[in-house]
């Protein structure tokens, strides 16, 4: 899977960020509850890296240059990345940040209807933008589950959304519960302690995507599923009687790079294997559209050169559970 840059789910969570924002400040202003200053800082947070990541798509869509002759693909996992640091350093710490110093220096939630009213209001906006967002990633997300899906996914932009909205919408309710608390109670401590319980969240949000996104930045291969494709795309016609060795890039969310030493018959002319070479790579576009890069050098075999596929799929995994895939 390498398509969905989920541009709908990125724009709808931003406008519903900006307007539950613009809402949590003025709830704020009223109430004094800290609750509502982690969450509107929370928003800004998420707004930001909407913004972030709509710039990201836009520049990774540049053509290729001299200096990128590979294009600009991987921004878009370069601004996720940045995302993630965006939502750890502003939207955490600071709610950590003023959980604490609530805590220590409490003051009483004031007129807390007004801090309810635009909790509910959030909720519904952030229901809203996270349904759009499940309803795109299930577009492309196929069989996988949720968890597979945001440890696999070649498209950095679902996945941050969709954990975001989600982290949003728990974070909202964390705040409804420390201000609730507080008011029924009587006890203030309990709006710092509801700050804390967003920051903490916000901080889990943040390492997932930063761990994720950085196995994306630095380059994973294609999906072992793929890679049998791409195998048997290659063999798949009388020019190649087998895969020496083959290596897979994703270089963007929708540009995989190929690169395979393949076995040729030593009988073959120059022109022969020329031939061969050009119709294999059209197998393999024809099997992996996205295969847009691929580079096949022709070998004759020895024993012990090739290595078989479910050997390759099942070390490969085990090197993904150690690593941790994006």
């Amino acid at each position: 899977m390498a398509a969905g840059g989920g541009t709908k789910a990125i724009i709808a969570a931003l406008a519903a960020n900006l307007s539950i924002a613009a809402a949590k400040f003025v709830a704020f202003l009223i109430t004094s509850s800290s609750s509502m200053l982690a969450e509107s800082i929370h928003s800004v947070a998420d707004s930001g890296n909407q913004v972030l990541l709509l710039i990201g798509g836009k520049r990774a869509a540049r053509a290729r240059t001299r200096l990128h002759p590979f294009g600009y693909g991987r921004e878009r996992y370069f601004y996720a990345f940045v995302v993630a640091v965006v939502l750890f350093t502003v939207g955490a710490l600071f709610s950590i940040y003023e959980g604490y110093h609530k805590i220590v220096d409490p003051h009483p939630v004031e007129t807390p209807i007004v801090a309810f009213g635009v909790l509910i209001f959030a909720i519904i906006a952030e229901a809203f933008s996270f349904r759009t967002a499940i309803k795109e990633a299930n577009e492309v997300r196929g069989r996988q589950g949720w968890v597979q899906f945001i440890r696999h996914s070649k498209s950095p932009e679902l996945p941050v959304i969709v954990l975001e909205d989600f982290g949003a919408l728990l974070g909202l309710i964390f705040a409804l519960f420390g201000v609730a608390m507080a008011v029924i109670t009587g006890n203030p401590l309990w709006d710092g302690i509801g700050t804390i319980m967003i920051g903490v969240l916000l901080a889990i949000i943040a390492i997932v995507l930063a761990v994720e996104t950085k196995s994306l930045l630095i380059g994973e291969s294609a999906g072992a599923e793929t890679e049998e494709k791409i195998i048997q795309a290659l063999t798949g016609g009388p020019e190649v009687s087998r895969v020496i060795h083959l290596r897979t890039l994703h270089i963007g969310p929708e540009e995989l790079l190929v690169a395979a030493k393949i076995a040729v018959d030593h009988d073959d002319t120059a022109a022969e294997v020329a031939r061969g070479i050009d119709a294999a790579e059209q197998r393999v576009r024809a099997a992996v559209p996205y295969a847009r890069i691929i580079y096949l050098e022709p070998d004759l075999y020895r024993d012990g050169q090739a290595r078989p596929a479910a050997a390759r799929a099942a070390n490969e995994g085990t090197n993904s559970a150690a690593d941790g895939e994006g």
